[in-house]
């Protein structure tokens, strides 16, 4: 009991004194002495009337959503006496692989620079300035000539670093049963199996409501939509974040999805939300970085490809490009197992007070620099990494609020789809519960994928690294991610993944080749989510 005190304490002294360094912060201090010239504000009773006009005002509700969205990505309470490196990653054979395959992502980048011979950054000309800022809606006309420059990864190369992952504590064939040893991932790992899984996801239930399957044209809308789309309503005006995550799991009306993620995540367009990414905008015309031709060729490559997304190219770039240069993403390293990327100005290699984080993700010298040496530590654009933002451009076409739901849902939950970790919403956890529930309750399926070469997880990962991003039809991504915000987590992915297995079954039996199994799932644009979600979890015999 004692101890849950004493953790609770520290939670609440750790948000009260990040919130101390918010906007929020500075608005409350100036509502509370803007209150003392009101007549219902009494000396004698002062913090009780303070109080209650911040209720009846609406303040007290905005700080709750604050206070709300610190604690959805508040990490688990550990011991007082835990190193800091504890709060990123407990696991130490988790943080030393982390460690090593940020190494690997970066002499792939150095080396680069080395080849091609351009540095990491430079100062744009003047011309050059001016250009950039005359075509910034037009980016998408621009045809650099990318042909030199390569992804830095794929998944695929993050799939063989996972697939070799082992605790060493542990030994082969000691601890670890037969059916572990089917899967390609050999961590030992806690992941929900079905009744969990149930009793988790326990509204998406053959008895409960759900958009994706009860808003269809054969169910008349008065017996369920039009009564969620007016309970939705009534959630926006009460501005509660906690309602709204409630009440999304069972899906958004199309109508109300953009201000519900919104409220979800806790973004409003504040002036000086918009006037933070005009100077993110800024540096970015000022500054050329070697990530940015990443970026491009990365957006070109799939976004400007897919059938969906291409006619948004403009405001990938312009989301991605002010999100290398961006300082508050850095926060988010607090409680991701990797660490944020750092540079030396030339000539000053290993000396700390020369060090930056590039991308410039930080550092006042950044302002300064034209030239950098050698990246140490990092994430970088990956392959596909722009698909993370294209759905979300469906839902805002103002480019400060698009960053913005981007920048949240990035440092929420999309990091943890390329960094190695112990989380249960991590990319390590989410390949072990997809095979895991393939093993248990589809064990003839996962055995003979396993005996012809064509092991699930070689397939469904892609998938779920990009979080489905490209290979759903949006309206279909837009209703797996309303979950995935409404549970605040990712393990919703490994579920949906075996069940597209489990639905293409009777072909993937007769398969029998890894390039046959692929054919079968190459097309996941007519699926439909929901249906999936609930016949693998609620009416599979377990």
């Amino acid at each position: 009991m004692l101890q849950e005190e004493s953790d609770l304490s520290l939670v609440i002294a750790q948000i009260v004194q990040k919130l101390k360094g918010s906007s929020l912060y500075a608005q409350l201090e100036r509502q509370a002495w803007a209150s003392l010239q009101r007549p219902e504000i009494k000396l004698e009773s002062l913090k009780e009337d303070i109080k209650e006009y911040f209720k009846i005002s609406g303040w007290e509700k905005k700080l709750q959503n604050a206070v709300y969205s610190e604690l959805s990505v508040f990490p688990s309470p550990s011991h007082p006496a835990a190193p800091p490196e504890h709060l990123k990653e407990p696991l130490v054979y988790m943080r030393k692989a982390q460690g090593s395959w940020e190494k690997r992502i970066l002499k792939s980048l150095n080396s680069m620079c080395t080849e091609l011979s351009i540095p990491l950054a430079r100062k744009r000309p003047v011309g050059e300035q001016k250009e950039l800022l005359n075509k910034w809606n037009e980016m998408g006309t621009d045809e650099p000539d990318l042909s030199l420059f390569r992804p830095v990864y794929a998944p695929k190369d993050f799939l063989e670093v996972l697939i070799n992952l082992r605790n060493p504590n542990y030994e082969n064939g000691d601890s670890l049963s037969f059916r572990t040893h089917l899967g390609l991932i050999q961590v030992p790992l806690k992941v929900k199996d079905i009744p969990e899984l149930k009793e988790f996801f326990v509204e998406l239930g053959l008895t409960t409501g759900q958009l994706g399957i009860d808003d269809s044209t054969q169910v008349p809308p008065e017996l369920f939509e039009n009564e969620h789309v007016r309970i939705g309503q009534k959630v926006l005006a009460e501005q509660d974040s906690a309602a709204a995550q409630q009440y999304i799991r069972q899906g958004s009306p199309t109508a109300l999805r953009a201000e519900l993620w919104a409220l979800i995540l806790n973004i409003s367009s504040q002036p000086e939300d918009i006037l933070y990414y005009e100077q993110l905008k800024t540096n970015v015309i000022q500054h050329d970085l070697l990530v940015d031709s990443l970026i491009y060729k990365d957006v070109k490559l799939t976004a400007s490809n897919d059938d969906y997304y291409f006619v948004f190219e403009d405001y990938l770039y312009q989301v991605l490009l002010c999100f290398s240069r961006d300082t508050s993403v850095l926060g988010h390293f607090a409680y991701n197992s990797a660490s944020p990327p750092k540079s030396y100005i030339r000539g000053k290699l290993g000396l700390e007070e020369y060090a930056v984080f590039y991308p410039p993700n930080a550092s006042h010298l950044w302002k300064t620099l034209c030239w950098v040496q050698k990246i140490t530590h990092g994430v970088i654009p990956f392959h596909g990494f722009s698909m993370y933002v294209a759905p979300l451009c469906f839902l805002y076409h103002e480019p400060s609020k698009l960053y913005q739901i981007f920048r949240e849902m990035y440092v929420r939950f999309f990091f943890r789809l390329h960094s190695i970790s112990s989380h249960p919403s991590g990319i390590v956890s989410l390949c072990l519960l997809f095979e895991t529930l393939l093993q248990t309750y589809l064990p003839q399926l996962f055995y003979h994928l396993r005996e012809i070469g064509a092991q699930p997880l070689r397939i469904s990962f892609k998938w779920m690294v990009r979080a489905f991003s490209g290979y759903l039809a949006t309206d279909q991504l837009l209703l797996l991610w309303d979950r995935i915000l409404g549970y605040n987590s990712l393990e919703i992915l490994a579920v949906l993944a075996a069940a597209v297995f489990a639905f293409r079954a009777v072909n993937l039996m007769e398969v029998t080749s890894l390039a046959a199994a692929e054919a079968v799932l190459a097309d996941l644009s007519t699926l439909k989510v929901m249906p999936l979600l609930q016949i693998f979890l609620f009416a599979t015999v377990t």
